[in-house]
């Protein structure tokens, strides 16, 4: 009797009632349209293909993964392990290839095995030890990149080429992730809709001990749930090291919260029971625009996360404002919801096509700006070092006329291949790239020079990839000045320890061979100990204090960058610089001051905003089609207290 009333109700109301309606019902479809129709009307490079095609790849793997954790999330679990799961997949896949000589085949079969494995480890704590499904998935999140990092050493593992071609484009413009995500959501919204366990995860999600006293075989099936996540984090690990070329023993992470995020922006509840992988579709596409739209008009990369945040905050109040509104999802396999379904859909792309076409007009006579436009892409914001060379790049492009938009890659491989491949459906004059990785921008950096865009590498290099110029200084020789300055002055003997950089970075990899390579002049250092403290002054600390329980009479630290010197200092309080003697790396403000203090005895500074400087100056050059230099070395310099003062980075 209720369920007619309702229908009556619905049937009697207006049609803005029913516009209402519709909109409550598809939120998350309004919410894109929203995006893309004010996106088209701000940018003229939103509404190009090439820049629609780099949005499908963007979210191809948040997407994949999204799907598997869709099954999770319907059965009221989460599952906290995607991303890593993800990168340890690629890992064995490339391992067992490249390094063993195992068959491609096989390898790809090791790589869905690995996926496999994990999630059937999550779903046996959840289903027979009881553990909460946070609990356990955070713990495999941990095992997962740990194992990611031994396997690979910390370095990253090139991909074989018959993997790689994953990330290349079909017939030279359809691109393959587009593909494989398209079929992946075919078979989730297959595996949702048209099978037993699909159905039983939204009965288990629904009320699980009503579906236990039904028959059902709760735990059983919380183990195939907890698998299907596993084989779809395994695929989006193989697409994204594809992308990459490279499997990334850090690669994807972080990705977990965007799967998350995408499945409950695209209307699934965290509570369990409802949930669509088109919707889940629509919610990691939003993702995507939101942040190709957000590059493509220079917002502030700290101003991106604010952003996605409130989006994300947003899409569940609209949930929950359905809800109340009495909105319901069809129930799964229900023939005239599909119908609905797939004409709204329809409805939408008209309504959506028609819009779009008409803001193009906006841009149609628009002309372009008077000034060279640039991108710049560092590796990550959250490091002195790279702020100093984002701000003498801004002042330099202020002072030449240049409109130059910096990106931050936040140290993640796959983002900065976005970031990249937006400024290059931009028609940038010119880009500037600080990369994650040398191998994993290679690939972004060919697209570049396949458009005709110039490429000017900055601190790092890019393998694989031609740049117009690098400039950068040394690190491998930086290494070795601080490893010598170090050793002189503890006078040739001494028990030292070494505060690594950020496992699977091209920087931590090239100080240590210069550490390394500084010490073996100095028979009378002993190192020991080497541990990573990610190029954070936290963790900086926090490892200096462990290593001091172990070793206690050390006489001196090397830090493979300022950050993590400072951190070390704080552990040893009133010690540094008197007893135990600590160099650091980049010549940071900080950094600095404390060599001045003589809290650090030296720090080798590369001049960061320098390296800005003249790689703006570079691209435009560049772009005015004169001759730039291949390799522009910034020379290192060990600052010690007596030179401190006369020295600016």
């Amino acid at each position: 009797m209720a369920t007619d009333t309702l229908k009556s109700s619905s049937g009697a109301s207006g049609a803005p009632g029913g516009l209402r309606r519709l909109l409550l019902d598809n939120g998350a479809l309004t919410a894109l349209i929203v995006l893309v129709v004010a996106l088209s009307a701000l940018s003229g490079d939103f509404l190009t293909t090439a820049n629609l095609l780099n949005i499908g790849v963007q979210a191809a793997v948040t997407a994949i993964l999204a799907f598997g954790v869709t099954f999770v999330i319907v059965s009221a679990g989460i599952d906290l392990s995607v991303g890593s799961v993800a990168a340890l997949s690629a890992t064995v896949l490339a391992w067992s290839a490249t390094a063993h000589g195992v068959p491609v085949a096989l390898a790809v079969i090791l790589a869905v095995a690995t996926g496999i494995a994990a999630g059937l480890v999550n779903g046996f704590l959840i289903a027979y030890g009881k553990l909460p499904p946070f609990i356990a998935t955070l713990a495999m999140l941990s095992v997962a990149r740990g194992l990611s990092l031994v396997i690979s050493q910390g370095s990253p593992i090139p991909l074989p080429g018959a993997v790689s071609h994953l990330g290349d484009t079909l017939g030279g413009w359809l691109p393959a992730p587009v593909l494989v995500m398209a079929a992946m959501g075919l078979i989730a919204a297959f595996v949702l809709g048209r099978t037993y366990i699909g159905r039983s995860m939204y009965a288990i999600g629904g009320n699980e001990e009503a579906a236990r006293l039904s028959g059902l075989r709760v735990k059983k099936q919380k183990l195939a749930v907890y698998a299907l996540s596993g084989v779809f984090a395994a695929a989006a690990g193989v697409v994204l090291a594809a992308r990459l070329s490279s499997a990334q023993p850090q690669a994807a992470d972080g990705y977990e919260l965007d799967a998350i995020a995408a499945v409950v922006i695209g209307g699934a509840s965290l509570a369990g029971g409802t949930g669509k992988a088109s919707g889940t579709l629509i919610g990691a596409l939003i993702l995507a625009v939101l942040r190709n739209g957000l590059n493509l008009l220079s917002v502030s990369a700290f101003w991106q996360q604010v952003v996605i945040g409130v989006v994300i905050a947003l899409a569940v109040l609209l949930d929950t404002v359905r809800r109340k509104a009495g909105a319901t999802p069809a129930a799964p396999g229900a023939g005239g919801g599909k119908g609905r379904q797939a004409a709204t859909y329809a409805l939408a792309a008209v309504v959506t096509v028609a819009i779009v076409g008409a803001t193009s007009f906006l841009h149609s006579g628009a002309s372009s700006s008077a000034n060279p436009r640039m991108g710049l892409s560092l590796s990550t914001l959250n490091n002195p070092f790279f702020v100093q060379i984002r701000s003498g790049a801004q002042a330099e492009a202020k002072r030449l006329g240049v409109d130059l938009t910096v990106t931050d890659a936040q140290n993640d491989a796959s983002q900065q291949a976005n970031q990249l491949q937006n400024f290059t459906s931009s028609h940038l004059g010119a880009i500037i790239v600080n990369p994650v990785d040398s191998d994993a921008a290679g690939s972004s950096v060919k697209a570049a020079d396949t458009a005709g865009i110039p490429v000017i590498a900055v601190d790092r290099g890019v393998n694989k990839a031609s740049v117009d110029a690098l400039v950068a200084s040394d690190n491998v020789t930086g290494g070795e000045l601080a490893a010598k300055s170090l050793a002189q002055k503890l006078g040739g003997r001494g028990k030292i320890v070494i505060l690594q950089g950020q496992p699977g970075t091209s920087a931590a990899r090239e100080r240590a061979q210069g550490f390394a390579q500084g010490l073996k002049a100095f028979p009378g250092v002993e190192v020991v100990a080497q541990q990573p403290a990610d190029f954070d002054r936290t963790k900086g600390l926090d490892v200096m204090s462990n290593l001091l329980q172990a070793h206690p009479d050390v006489q001196g630290v090397l830090g493979a960058n300022d950050e993590m010197a400072l951190g070390a200092a704080k552990a040893l309080g009133s010690r540094a610089g008197r007893s135990v003697q600590v160099v650091g790396f980049d010549g940071t403000p900080d950094g600095l001051k404390a060599v001045q203090d003589g809290t650090l005895y030296a720090s080798v500074a590369q001049q960061p905003s320098q390296l800005g400087r003249i790689a703006v100056d570079n691209a435009l050059k560049a772009v005015q089609g004169k001759k730039v230099e291949s390799t522009v070395k910034v020379p290192v310099k060990v600052v010690t207290r007596q030179n401190a003062a006369g020295f600016h980075g």
